[in-house]
């Protein structure tokens, strides 16, 4: 687009009246005519960094991108594209030797149990509150479907829960403990194999009690006790496979637990903790030395003859 003549326009507007009128030449009266400013069109552009400039291959070799447009020399990858893992048509790595990734051989695949669910069964008649609730219990009112590596209870609807139970179970929440026991039940946790689980489905296996469990649907009374023992004694003779106990560290110190109603806490001496491994402190023997000297003078005989 022209520029505009200002400096003709003034040469053209300051020609006194008085004097005699001097056409300008005709060549000049388009640019006279012309009344529009300059277009600001051609000068628009984005912010710096607004977009990406597009990458323009096989431009030839200043661009850096000529020739073969950075895609090297022969093979698959320059003439198209190759699927993730692809091995030229042999078969993949993933399926000779596996996926590989991290994979935690202590995690456990517990299946959950809502006390919601569970007052819901009740109210259906589905499960009787009255006696001991257990993953046999819980598996044939298909209340849970499918038992892995046992059952966990959660405190999901706890304000639905109205009936005292008395449940038998891999783990609890301590939510699910509180709730329980407030309304006048009990919770016990307790170890399960998988070898337990399938063999109590069957009825071939006690589901509460074992060898150290002293399971008690009535806790702090003699007749609890005496009914713990009597059901130790008549699964001995019932069942054909006796429920195991567990012999992991980790296992044993969950299970030892009285904060997760663990059935082996009676174990636990008075003022000791769970833990197999670490001391309670201020459980240790004071003045070792003293009280082994006293030991030593308790073992030797009162009359030696040497």
């Amino acid at each position: 687009m022209p520029p505009r003549l200002q400096l003709l326009r003034r040469a053209a507007v300051s020609i006194p009246s008085q004097q005699s009128y001097q056409p300008l030449a005709p060549f000049l009266y388009p640019f006279l005519s012309q009344q529009r400013s300059a277009s600001i069109l051609s000068s628009l552009s984005d912010n710096k960094g607004a977009y990406n400039k597009r990458i323009r291959r096989g431009r030839g070799p200043a661009s850096g991108k000529g020739k073969t447009s950075g895609r090297g020399h022969k093979g698959q990858k320059q003439h198209g594209k190759v699927p993730a893992g692809f091995n030229g048509g042999q078969t993949p790595d993933w399926v000779v030797a596996g996926p590989r990734g991290f994979d935690n051989h202590f995690s456990v695949d517990m299946s959950k149990v809502n006390l919601n669910r569970i007052q819901l069964w009740i109210n259906q008649g589905r499960l009787d509150p009255s006696q001991p609730i257990t993953m046999k219990e819980l598996n044939k009112s298909r209340c849970i479907h499918g038992i892995k590596d046992g059952i966990k209870l959660l405190a999901r609807g706890k304000e639905e829960l109205t009936t005292p139970i008395n449940i038998v179970v891999s783990r609890a929440s301590a939510e699910a403990i509180n709730t329980v026991e407030k309304l006048g039940g009990t919770v016990t946790t307790r170890y399960y194999t998988d070898f337990a689980i399938r063999k109590i489905m069957r009825g071939e296996m006690d589901p509460i009690h074992s060898l150290q469990s002293r399971i008690s649907m009535s806790p702090g009374t003699p007749e609890g006790a005496e009914q713990a023992a009597e059901a130790l004694e008549t699964e001995r003779q019932k069942y054909r496979y006796r429920l195991p106990d567990p012999t992991k560290r980790k296992d044993l110190e969950y299970y030892r637990d009285s904060a997760h109603r663990g059935y082996l806490s009676h174990l636990v001496e008075e003022g000791h903790g769970p833990s197999l491994f670490f001391k309670t402190p201020g459980a240790g023997k004071k003045d070792s030395k003293k009280a082994v000297g006293k030991a030593k003078a308790q073992q030797q005989p009162t009359n030696r003859i040497w």
